[in-house]
């Protein structure tokens, strides 16, 4: 029976001698790899028929001129160098504790994808006939049933592995040991390995039998290698998967599940994926190759929505933006319409007022007495006349609102100064206490070099008509000076007084 070899301070390690190849930009050739690995398998069968327990990986291998041969102290340990865990099997990284049998047929699985690519196993490895051109399709197929990430599916017998290396390359090394037993097919079902899907081969045109709907699809297809990678995941139902998302673990997921959550887009591609049957392999799902088709498709999906959304408010806001405009439009239409109307309706009133004026010219005001109306025409108007009588009759009411010429030209009352036993008439200075203070146009701003002059008729303690004009004329000024004149308090009397006053510019 084999022995392991003891640890002595000259061992080369097959480590070494893989770093100097990587850096020289060299690999093993398949010739060469086949020769290692049969009597290097062939020896760990027999220690582990011996009962022995085992971390295999190359810093574990002595690499001497004469073969390559287990240290066992170095096989005692989980190493901490991270290309020699990846080929450690995912259940040892996982407990801390060395292996049997089905776990050092993952070791040398591990050890021969490195042996031919130059790359570990794990997130972002490629199928080795992808790697290696020519690669031996038998060789591809051992490595699918070595790299079984459940140690229960995975194959134990090294022997058979033993024998099915040495097929692939005869020449490279010496025959190892007859089975002696039947059961060496080393058959098992390679949809959970971790080598990375078959590529899509269009199968020839005179192949019988019917084609199935992958199959029959185009090399490339994303729709058919989604499908079958999904078809793939699917056969495992172990809740295994858990994704790293705002500081938080959520998990565990089995992998349909985790397609699920992906899909969905509440797991991105850029967050971390920890496998429990694979501890020390956490990576961006976008570096899982079995997740990462799926993460991209969800990314370019809703790349899309983003887009189409987009699209959609830029739409609404343009429609907004001409809504907007045609209501400016709308209402600028509709301020110079009532800008035009107001106008018509100004000239309309003046017109009226000079009307009114004209025919009833012969309001006379008297500033010493207040207001005396006298009307020439219809003085001591006889009957018919329509003279409403002065003293205590009725006297006309005036509304506010208009200028004082035509509060006047409204105010029809024909009364006699001194005749009937009405109210007295107000004196002018009753009404200039109010009126001459000028408090009031401190709220207007009038400036010191502005001459104003205001006409105000007051009847029952208001004033029901006020003109304004100002020296430089200021339509704006005049206008918040009637304001404030209609909103003083005169003394009141049913009559209709006028009182008229000017304030000179400095």
């Amino acid at each position: 029976m084999s022995t392991a070899t003891p640890l002595a301070p000259a061992v080369r390690t097959l480590r070494a001698e893989l770093d100097e190849r990587r850096a020289a930009g060299t690999r093993f050739t398949v010739k060469d790899a086949v020769g290692l690995l049969v009597p290097l398998t062939s020896q760990l069968g027999e220690l582990h028929a011996a009962g022995h327990r085992l971390f295999v990986h190359p810093s574990s291998i002595d690499f001497g001129a004469a073969g390559s041969e287990l240290v066992l102290d170095l096989a005692k340990a989980l190493p901490s160098e991270p290309r020699d865990r990846a080929c450690v099997s995912p259940e040892l990284r996982k407990s801390g504790e060395p292996g049997d049998a089905h776990a050092t047929v993952f070791s040398i699985g591990a050890i021969l994808y490195e042996l031919l690519t130059g790359s570990s196993i794990g997130p972002g490895m490629k199928r080795p006939s992808e790697a290696v051109p020519n690669l031996p399709p038998h060789l591809e197929v051992i490595l699918g049933k070595c790299l079984m990430s459940d140690p229960v599916q995975r194959p134990g017998d090294l022997g058979a592995l033993a024998q099915a290396l040495h097929g692939v390359a005869p020449s490279a090394s010496m025959a190892p040991p007859a089975l002696d037993h039947e059961n060496h097919d080393f058959e098992v079902d390679v949809s959970m390995s971790m080598l990375p899907p078959e590529p899509f081969v269009v199968p020839p045109i005179s192949s019988p039998g019917p084609i199935s709907a992958v199959a029959a699809a185009r090399p490339g297809d994303p729709t058919a290698m989604l499908a079958d990678l999904k078809t793939r995941l699917e056969a495992d139902p172990r809740p295994r998967y858990v994704v790293a998302k705002d500081g938080m673990d959520h998990g565990p997921f089995s992998a349909v599940e985790l397609l699920q959550q992906i899909a969905t887009g509440s797991f991105l591609g850029t967050m971390i994926l920890r496998d429990h049957e694979a501890p020390g392999m956490d990576r961006p799902i976008d570096e899982w190759p079995d997740f990462q088709p799926f993460a991209h498709q969800s990314k370019l999906n809703r790349d899309i929505k983003q887009e189409k959304r987009n699209l959609e408010a830029v739409v609404v806001a343009e429609k907004k933006g001409m809504q907007f405009k045609t209501l400016i439009g709308v209402g600028l239409i509709g301020l110079i319409a009532a800008a035009g109307l107001g106008w018509w309706m100004r000239e309309r009133n003046n017109s009226a007022k000079e009307l009114a004026v004209e025919r009833d010219g012969a309001v006379v005001v008297d500033e010493a007495d207040g207001l005396s109306s006298k009307d020439p025409k219809k003085q001591g108007g006889g009957p018919g006349s329509g003279a409403r009588p002065s003293g205590g009759g009725s006297f006309p009411q005036v509304s506010g609102g208009g200028s004082c010429e035509a509060a006047i030209a409204k105010y029809n009352e024909e009364y006699t100064i001194g005749g009937g036993t009405g109210k007295p008439d107000l004196s002018a200075g009753a009404y200039g206490s109010v009126l001459n203070k000028g408090n009031y146009l401190n709220a207007c701003g009038v400036p010191s070099n502005m001459g104003v002059n205001i006409c105000a008729a007051v009847q029952n303690g208001r004033a029901v008509g006020v003109s304004v004009s100002t020296n430089p004329s200021n339509p704006g000024i005049s206008s918040c000076i009637a304001a404030q004149v209609r909103g003083l308090g005169f003394p009141a009397h049913p009559r209709m007084d006028v009182a008229r006053t000017s304030f000179a510019p400095q």
